[in-house]
């Protein structure tokens, strides 16, 4: 299957600006291409893996990725349908988290092997060296202001208000473009479809400035099957770095995700064949129960962004607490798989009797529900179900002189730490 084909298929385009000159260029021989990443953060989030995924794709067809991270255009802001203008980071911050992502990308794809190893780029190191006057003479002179009015992410902002620092970010994104085709022959760049009047900037400066042609490919924007914006977990982005979101928590992202959506995602986010897909939808459509689908994408994407090892700490953790064998669980995958759960700390002048415990720690509202939940059997310390009124905590409770568990019916958790 021509790779081209592929993307498609696997829902991975939603718009390019030639799609058969540039199925002619992937055909002909090898293209370099690169997507930008701003550094925005300390770490990349789940949306940001769709166009990784898509350089990957195309690395293991044999063309050449040349990833950036944008150390100068982090610095400025990206108006790309914001509601507001970008808080200005300090260059030490940008710098630090340039690192940081850089890290990240190196995760997904190959720079060490063969004539395509990737090969990371930073758009700072042109920029650091241009001067305003020479960017304006012999950048800006190529873009009119009602070509950059007329970009949508722009028009969003007219009327709330957009600086001149933001208004010129096109043109920076588009300077990027000219500037990997001149060091690199990069001629295809990759980017979310909110992206593509910034990306359409650099096609149409390397025409007007250097008669070349260039491509792009935008990768849609993931929505689920309510039309809710997708990485997003209770308001908060499900995160690339481990310290941010665990590999537990990705694991259990993937595990809640609808079934509506589990086989498009299969497409979308992991390597498995197509045809190996569809034999998992046949068995999962005939036993939705089971929840297949979502186990193999659990599995896969936790793997291909934290490697076998946390993908199996994340599975265990998932199953060790379902059985409620918090025991068979260390301190530290606890903390992982009860991270967010609500957390009180015991100070020396509390009492430790179930009872009251139950009530200071916030698990129960009133002694009186206190004392039904213990006689009723819906209280648990460590996995341990107790029904002992006047049971007091000791040292012996405490896991690895550090916390307790404390579990109120089958799935509300409460971790107990001490001061």
């Amino acid at each position: 299957m021509h790779i081209f084909d592929e993307l498609k298929e696997r829902g991975l385009v939603f718009q390019t600006t030639d799609e058969d000159a540039l199925r002619k260029a992937l055909e002909e021989g090898q293209v370099s291409y690169y997507s930008g990443y701003d550094p925005t953060a300390d770490s990349l989030h789940l949306g940001h893996l769709v166009p990784i995924l898509v350089c990957r794709h195309l690395q293991l067809a044999g063309h050449k990725p040349y990833p950036l991270v944008g150390g100068a255009t982090g610095l400025i802001g990206d108006p790309s349908f914001k509601d507001a203008e970008r808080s200005l980071q300090t260059k030490d911050t940008v710098d630090s988290w340039v690192k940081s992502i850089q890290t990240q990308l190196e995760r997904f794809l190959d720079f060490e092997n063969g004539d395509n190893k990737a090969v990371m780029t930073n758009n700072y190191d042109w920029f650091a060296s241009i001067s305003f006057i020479d960017f304006l003479r012999d950048v800006g002179k190529y873009f009119t202001v009602n070509y950059m009015m007329s970009k949508e992410s722009v028009k969003k902002r007219i009327d709330t208000g957009i600086s001149y620092t933001e208004f010129a970010y096109q043109i920076m994104q588009g300077f990027d473009f000219y500037e990997l085709n001149r060091l690199h022959n990069v001629t295809l760049q990759i980017g979310g479809s909110d992206q593509w009047g910034n990306m359409t900037a650099g096609t149409e400066l390397l025409r007007r400035k250097a008669d070349k042609t260039g491509h792009v490919i935008t990768v849609p924007l993931i929505t689920d099957a309510t039309g809710k914006k997708f990485g997003k977990s209770e308001g908060n982005a499900v995160w690339l770095n481990a310290d941010k979101t665990s590999p537990y928590e990705m694991y259990q992202f993937w595990m809640n995700i609808m079934d509506a959506d589990a086989i498009r995602f299969l497409k979308i986010f992991t390597f498995l064949p197509l045809e190996e897909i569809e034999e998992i939808r046949q068995q999962f459509e005939a036993a939705p129960h089971e929840r297949l689908a979502q186990k193999i994408l659990a599995r896969e994407v936790v793997t291909l962004v934290h490697g076998e090892t946390a993908y199996q700490e994340a599975l265990n953790i998932t199953e060790q607490l379902f059985a409620g064998n918090i025991k068979n669980l260390s301190v530290k995958e606890l903390k992982q798989g009860l991270r967010g759960v609500p957390n009180y700390t015991v100070t020396a002048d509390d009492n430790l009797n179930i009872v009251e415990l139950l009530v200071t720690a916030g698990v129960v509202n009133s002694k009186r529900q206190a004392r039904e939940d213990v006689q009723n059997g819906a209280i648990y310390i460590n996995g341990d179900r107790i029904q002992d009124l006047d049971y007091i905590l000791t040292d012996a409770d405490k896991l690895e002189n550090e916390l307790t568990v404390i579990r109120r019916g089958k799935k509300k958790y409460f971790v107990v730490t001490f001061n």
